[in-house]
């Protein structure tokens, strides 16, 4: 058990050294050496053209060319190689180097104000110069972003360790906890039915958590399901002031996501509800599915005395956590709260 907590700590430590990327200085960096280095190479022209004529040089070149490196990562890359559209994407680096070639050719030719500039020959040494400098940025970015995937995976893996250690700490024996609740079962009075029915889906939410969340993921009709037994449960402790709504689409289906991922967004809206003796106290909840989106909301009302920290508890940052972790950039998370109303809106990117 220490081993296995020395383990977990050591991986925190090691892989959360990369602050230098967290906040972009890397680019800082890369593009603060390279222009001192080609400072360094043209500074025997302060000599004969002068500073402003120095800085001009200097700035316009680093900058066109940082342009083109940005142009190609964020944008061509991302958009067209990485959606399989590698035709679209060489045609279009084409065109980029192109424009990169004649716009360096042009600031140079009114630069140097002269008309003898040899075309060729530029245009030659810019080409290659582009070619070197989209393809190093490029593979600066996608070493930096393998190895972001590679520590997202471990702490992945950390996390996991650590949620099977806090489930070796609390479990219980799953067949005497089963054998348990059907003896319970057969003992209650067969005319007490919605005693046996709430007993019965107590049973079916602690087979779903002991025994069907082991895959990474799971099909949504089960997970619906799963809170649907949850919202049966909460209802039993509610009074009549209570109006409880659940809208799921027909096309909420076959799809798969994250084993117990809306479940902490509903049990924080049963924990917040309104206890209002006089209004109504309601929880909506609606799930849908469009244009390659799962899109889960849930509003509960609430009391104006609670506070937004007290709605946005342990359980909601575990949740952001691992939808960082399962879910990043493939997400959208929008919490607020206003004086009547908590409001929860989650959209996933699904195949």
């Amino acid at each position: 058990m220490n081993k296995l907590l020395f383990y977990i700590h050591f991986l925190n430590v090691v892989f959360e050294v990369h602050q230098l990327w967290k906040y972009k200085l890397d680019h800082f960096l890369f593009w603060l050496i390279t222009i001192l280095f080609y400072a360094f190479t043209r500074k025997h022209s302060i000599e004969t053209s002068g500073w402003t004529h120095f800085l001009a040089d200097v700035l316009s070149r680093n900058a066109l060319i940082a342009a083109a490196c940005y142009i190609n990562v964020y944008v061509l890359f991302d958009r067209q190689f990485r959606k399989g559209r590698y035709f679209v994407y060489t045609l279009s680096l084409l065109l980029l180097l192109t424009s990169y070639i004649l716009l360096q050719y042009a600031f140079d030719f009114w630069l140097n104000k002269t008309g003898k500039t040899n075309f060729l020959f530029n245009s030659y040494y810019n080409f290659s110069i582009g070619i070197f400098y989209l393809a190093f940025t490029l593979a600066l970015e996608l070493s930096k972003r393998w190895y972001h995937q590679q520590n997202l995976l471990r702490k992945i893996h950390t996390e996991k360790l650590q949620a099977e250690l806090q489930y070796l700490k609390a479990q219980l024996n799953p067949h005497f906890l089963f054998n348990s609740i059907n003896t319970i079962y057969f003992q209650i009075d067969r005319s007490n039915e919605n005693a046996r029915e709430s007993l019965r889906k107590f049973s079916d939410l602690l087979r779903y958590q002991l025994y069907e969340c082991n895959e990474d993921k799971i099909p949504i009709e089960k997970e619906t399901t799963y809170l649907q037994n949850y919202i049966d449960l909460q209802k039993l402790r509610k009074d009549n002031n209570n109006n409880i709504t659940i809208n799921i689409d027909d096309n909420v289906r076959d799809f798969y996501i994250a084993p117990l991922l809306l479940i902490p967004f509903v049990e924080n809206a049963f924990k917040h509800l309104s206890d209002n003796s006089s209004g109504a106290n309601s929880i909506q909840l609606n799930m849908d599915r469009k244009n390659g989106h799962f899109i889960f909301s849930i509003v509960n009302s609430v009391n104006d005395e609670i506070p937004n920290n007290g709605l946005t508890g342990i359980g909601l940052k575990n949740v952001k956590r691992r939808l960082d972790l399962l879910y990043e950039n493939r997400y959208k998370l929008a919490i607020q709260k206003n004086d009547k109303r908590f409001t929860v809106e989650l959209q996933l990117e699904i195949p």
